[in-house]
């Protein structure tokens, strides 16, 4: 009765309920193998994109939801940005901010014609799957506040998998 008499409260719960549910069932999908010193490698299909980049921005979505800020929208420009990071730390062999010609997440932002400011940018280096790895960046307080930014509107996600299955995931947000 009391969760009805506060429809705030009702809804925010319900959202963090999805976003947990959603967590979690992903997990499921990657459970590690019976001997510890073999890790399933979360493979990526080209056909997988949309479904990763889809489900990462609704989670997002879900946990600013939660605390009463307003939705992202995917954005072409950013998924670009995040895409082209992604290739480049893989060369480098090191998740980090600067790109092989020295530019910096704002200029490679620029570059791809985006006519907002960025905000944020998160990175990993990883052989875990996409909501493992937004889980992580949740739980850091620096990389949450970037995801969490109030003046944030859009989202950029993307990553590069080596062939040996690890991951470099890049996000940026943008206002």
């Amino acid at each position: 009765m009391l969760l009805s008499l506060n429809t705030g409260v009702n809804t925010m719960f319900r959202v963090v309920l999805t976003a947990l549910a959603v967590l979690f069932a992903v997990s499921a999908c990657t459970t590690p193998p019976s001997d510890p010193n073999q890790r399933k490698v979360f493979r990526i299909r080209a056909g997988d994109v949309s479904e990763i980049q889809f489900r990462h921005l609704d989670t997002v979505n879900a946990f600013r939801q939660a605390r009463g800020l307003n939705a992202l929208q995917l954005s072409a420009e950013l998924n670009a940005a995040a895409k082209t990071h992604a290739l480049d730390i893989s060369r480098q062999n090191r998740p980090w901010h600067f790109g092989s010609d020295g530019s910096n997440p704002i200029q490679r932002v620029q570059r791809t014609g985006y006519a907002g400011a960025m905000l944020s940018e998160n990175l990993s280096e990883s052989f875990e799957n996409d909501m493992e790895t937004l889980e992580a960046w949740m739980r850091d307080p620096v990389t949450r506040a970037g995801i969490l930014h109030p003046n944030a509107q859009n989202i950029g996600f993307s990553w590069h998998q080596e062939s040996n299955g690890k991951i470099w995931w890049v996000q940026v947000i943008g206002s």
